[in-house]
């Protein structure tokens, strides 16, 4: 939970400065870009530090293609736009996942309502996201994000393992 409460700070701090700007611009196709920006600030602040992690872990590993990691990272959470869920959403959703995980899982079934779309969006944004990405031909990235948020599996593709690791340290 202490990595909860960092995070939240960091959203709530949160600044995109025109390095990361000018990083995303090299590292993103223009469509990918629109979505990048799509996101509410803490969220793209969250996707450059996964970005910034994965390549300092595809660094020690050297596995799999590493500008195929650098766009699923900088990519993972499009499947949350700005106005889906701001950081007080976020808190709700981590609360009810942490202390009524039942509940969270009934309320996260249907988008009907304020605390269901929370949690639907936070169940759902990876499938949302690869279905975004899909449609402006990025099919090697939706692949990694659709499964960026299920267990691991034994023959899972290295960006995807490394894109996991990274996630879950930030």
């Amino acid at each position: 939970m202490i990595q909860r409460v960092k995070q939240f700070c960091r959203a709530v701090t949160a600044q995109i400065t025109p390095a990361d700007r000018q990083w995303v611009a090299e590292s993103l196709p223009p469509a990918a870009q629109e979505l990048f920006y799509a996101m509410h600030p803490a969220d793209q602040y969250h996707a450059l530090n996964v970005a910034r992690t994965a390549m300092e872990l595809w660094e020690k590993q050297q596995a799999g293609d590493r500008a195929l990691l650098l766009r699923a990272a900088l990519l993972h959470d499009i499947g949350k736009k700005r106005g889906d869920m701001d950081i007080m959403g976020k808190v709700w959703a981590v609360l009810l996942k942490h202390y009524f995980p039942a509940k969270a899982q009934e309320l996260g079934k249907v988008d009907k309502g304020w605390l269901s779309h929370i949690m639907y969006i936070s169940y759902h944004h990876p499938v949302i996201g690869a279905a975004k990405l899909e449609k402006i031909g990025m099919t090697a990235e939706a692949a990694i994000i659709r499964c960026h948020h299920r267990k691991k599996m034994e023959n899972d593709p290295p960006e995807l393992t490394l894109l996991q690791a990274a996630d879950e340290l930030n």
